[in-house]
């Protein structure tokens, strides 16, 4: 008994400690009474449960109030934040799901039926509003659990066993929210025109939503698809606009709600989403709802893929329902599109690359029964390719639906796969060789001075050209991820033109195939060969578009290699920071370890490698020159490919990203070449030993024109002594606008 009075003497958190007190038992007291670590700490007076006063009756700017936070955190779960801190901080979704309702009827916020809660109407129209919202929460919360995603990057599924409706059907969800409109438009005249349309707006919301979600399983028609998505975005607008009529009701949100959830960690403070960052991020996720249906539109399989490649790339990146639902529309069922086989796909992609009008990919070999027949060779070894390569393929496409961080990591893994697609393919293409009897060609290799004997080997330089394309995209995304240290860009755009050279040297050799099968095609028949011809033009076609890209992408990475080459090495114009604990050597082990098990192209060595970055043996100027024509060679590369249309560029409804995507390329060319400008005045001005104080900024990846290019830029910010004596060698200085 004297123990207690004393300690009611105690204020609350007040701690009383004697000499024997641990260090243990000390850190222990430090979770004690504070809200963050201790579940149990209450504030004097504070009760431990919050009581739901649900059946409380409602103004209409209270009902409009907690819709809009409904709707805010709806927004803020599908950004990653986990349902216990937002949609499940409402005390009127907890009242629906506890218990939980085995159908619509048990689904209201209270259980005792006829009471103020089942009657009055402001209350019915929320309660429509929360239905809507938890069966689409329900649905985007299966979907998203359906396809390929990673919950510690993207989004929290956890449910803490509460049921999202699971057992209401989408149906009578649907004929709620138009109960609730009719009723709501019954009170028109009390409620006042402006209050009933913003209230109608809202279930208008939700209603539209669902039915994106419920149309989105049919993966037909996507035009259809596209009309709720359509109806969200013109919603939005007015809704944004009427949300000033509403009065916040901060008393109907809780975070002591979480200590019901079964869940061991404390309660944490409800995650705040203001309504204005909550409608930008819904009218995005109804844009890009609305651009994500046209992939269904198939054209051909690169369309296929530079529509996933622009709109994954899009910033910001599409929240993770819309890529899901990306997922979704390509890979379901193993039903490609809604309506394509696998093989329809991947062979299509065959014949757009390598085998134009070739006597492999004919269905007609199928049919043939008959050992001896070659045919029949040619239709087992293919069957026998499409088995080891169409995963790996499919892979590309379902890596791109991640996020741009996994993106990278999945594609470092999916090279060494390719490598072993390529291997097999080699000893594919040898079998095949012989079952057509094929002749060589005689090719000149890129770069090289004699031409010999070759043979087409289409499989192998198919998956090589994969292989390669996914080294590129790895190097490339090492840039907009920011993997790379400022002092160490100069070596991974040299390494980047390394690969786009031997690329564009691949496809080189690929295109002479493909011309001389026009040749021989165009001396037969032109009735008979009209429509293989016109095969053989289109991967022509998409060659020289694939040719161009890579040579951009060589000439850029060129000239930015010796760009950061000569402000860190020859005019030390930036210096690195101090590294004790590290060398060149090895931190160049650390960035080329994806690419260390690749044999073909072979990685360089580390001496290899600082000799080409550094060029000693050139000088400064030479260095400018390479770096100016290198600049030249990539405008007259994009103002090439900027007139192509999406015909050419193999870029069906998606297009306009992709030529968004290569502007930015071109104008990070021209900032690129005005770096070079002010370098070469640098250099000038030190050769009239002038003193020249220079100001150098190397931007994050998206404080440029494009997060690939990582262009610095330079200004001269005191004038070299004694203009007058080299006026004539200064260059002027034209500014970013110009530019653009």
């Amino acid at each position: 008994m004297d123990e207690f009075n004393v300690t009611s003497a105690l204020e609350p958190g007040e701690l009383v400690k004697d000499g024997f007190f641990t260090l243990f038992e000390s850190v222990g007291a430090l979770e004690i009474m504070d809200p963050k670590m201790d579940s149990g700490c209450l504030a004097p007076g504070e009760p431990l449960e919050e009581k739901l006063q649900v059946d409380v009756p409602l103004m209409p700017e209270e009902v409009l109030g907690i819709m809009d936070q409904l709707l805010c955190h709806e927004m803020a779960w599908h950004l990653g934040y986990p349902l216990s801190q937002t949609l499940f901080t409402s005390i009127h979704l907890e009242s629906i799901m506890m218990p939980p309702p085995n159908s619509l009827e048990d689904a209201y916020f209270t259980r005792v039926e006829g009471d103020h809660a089942h009657t009055d109407r402001m209350l019915r129209i929320l309660r429509a509003y929360c239905l809507g919202l938890l069966k689409a929460c329900r649905c985007v919360n299966e979907r998203i659990k359906f396809e390929h995603y990673y919950e510690e990057e993207d989004f929290v599924t956890n449910t803490y066993h509460r049921s999202l409706l699971d057992n209401v059907p989408g149906k009578e969800v649907f004929d709620e929210i138009r109960d609730a409109r009719d009723l709501l438009h019954s009170m028109s005249r009390e409620l006042g025109a402006e209050m009933t349309q913003a209230l109608d707006f809202r279930l208008e919301l939700r209603y539209a939503f669902l039915r994106a979600i419920e149309l989105s399983e049919l993966r037909t028609h996507p035009e259809s698809l596209k009309t709720p998505w359509v109806e969200m975005k013109a919603i939005l607008d007015p809704i944004s606009q009427s949300h000033p009529l509403g009065t916040p009701c901060p008393r109907f949100f809780s975070a002591k709600l979480q200590r019901r959830l079964a869940s061991t960690m404390p309660p944490r403070p409800i995650v705040q989403l203001s309504f204005e960052e909550a409608i930008s991020h819904f009218r995005r996720l109804a844009v890009d709802g609305l651009e994500v249906a046209d992939v269904l539109k198939y054209t051909d399989s690169q369309s296929l893929l530079n529509f996933i490649l622009t709109f994954q790339a899009k910033k910001p990146q599409p929240l993770v329902y819309i890529r899901t639902l990306l997922q979704n529309y390509v890979f379901k069922d193993m039903v490609l599109l809604g309506s394509l086989s696998i093989r329809q796909v991947f062979d299509d992609d065959l014949a757009l690359i390598v085998l134009p009008s070739s006597r492999l990919l004919d269905r007609a070999n199928d049919n043939v029964e008959a050992v001896n027949d070659p045919r029949y060779a040619i239709a087992h070894q293919m069957e026998v390719f499409r088995q080891r390569a169409a995963q790996s393929y499919l892979d590309v496409f379902r890596a791109f639906c991640q996020n741009r961080c996994r993106v990278r990591r999945t594609l470092c893994h999916a090279i060494q796969d390719w490598e072993a697609v390529q291997a097999d393919a080699e000893e594919i293409d040898q079998l095949l060789q012989l079952a057509l009897d094929e002749k060589p060609l005689s090719y000149q290799p890129f770069g090289t001075g004699s031409a010999r004997p070759t043979f087409s080997l289409p499989l192998s330089s198919w998956a090589y050209l994969y292989k390669l394309r996914l080294m590129v995209w790895i190097v490339q995304l090492g840039f907009e991820l920011e993997v790379y240290q400022p002092d160490e860009l100069a070596g991974m755009y040299w390494y980047l033109s390394y690969l786009a050279r031997i690329q564009a040297g691949h496809v080189e050799r690929i295109k002479a195939f493909a011309v001389r099968t026009l040749n021989e095609l165009r001396a037969r028949s032109a009735a008979v060969t009209a429509a293989r011809e016109q095969q053989v033009t289109r991967s022509l076609s998409y060659l020289r578009a694939t040719l161009l890209e890579a040579a951009v992408t060589w000439e850029l990475a060129d000239a930015l290699s010796s760009i950061y080459t000569l402000l860190y090495d020859r005019l030390g114009l930036v210096s690195p920071p101090p590294r004790p604990y590290s060398t060149d050597e090895l931190r160049y082990e650390i960035r080329m370890r994806p690419f260390i098990p690749i044999e073909l192209p072979e990685l360089p060595t580390y001496t290899e490698f600082s000799r080409s970055v550094r060029q000693e043996e050139k000088p400064a100027t030479a260095l400018l020159s390479t770096a100016e024509s290198a600049v030249a060679g990539a405008k007259k590369g994009y103002e090439v490919l900027m007139k192509f249309g999406e015909k050419e560029a193999f870029t069906a409804q998606c297009h306009k990203r992709w030529m968004q995507a290569t502007r930015a390329g071109f104008k990070s060319a021209i900032q690129a070449g005005l770096a070079v400008s002010t370098l070469k005045r640098v250099v000038e001005a030190r050769d009239k030993g002038q003193d020249v104080q220079v100001n150098v900024k190397i931007p994050g990846p998206h404080g440029g024109y494009h997060e690939w290019w990582v262009v610095p830029t330079i200004t001269i910010t005191t004038a070299p002594k004694g203009p007058e004596e080299i006026e004539g060698t200064l260059h002027p200085v034209v500014s970013r606008k110009e530019a653009e």
